[in-house]
């Protein structure tokens, strides 16, 4: 079962085990001009989208990990844990703006 708010497809577990967790800066100019540095534990990759899908961050081999369709955002990796705000800033835009 699942929530059926975003037009993807998710491969779990995509990077391998909780040992296989990284971290890496990715642009994603839609949330500023510095890049987001993204922690990886046990993320998944989206493999597939919709039209109505906006990919708002890719890793440098194209694998897309953030993603955003209407009022909805997902991240593959732990924006919380490197102290990165920028993608609940811009939820909270989206809820000041309904």
């Amino acid at each position: 079962q699942t929530l059926d708010v975003l037009d993807t497809t998710v491969r779990r577990n995509a990077f391998g085990s909780q040992n296989d967790s990284f971290e890496i800066d990715i642009p994603m100019p839609e949330l500023g001009e510095a890049p987001v540095h993204a922690v990886f534990i046990r993320a998944p990759v989206v493999e597939e989208h919709g039209p109505g899908v906006e990919v708002l961050g890719a890793l440098p081999d194209g694998q897309v990990v953030a993603v955003q369709q209407g009022n909805v955002i997902a991240s593959a990796f732990h924006p919380e844990v490197a102290g990165e705000d920028r993608f609940h800033r811009r939820f909270l835009d989206l809820v000041h703006s309904a």
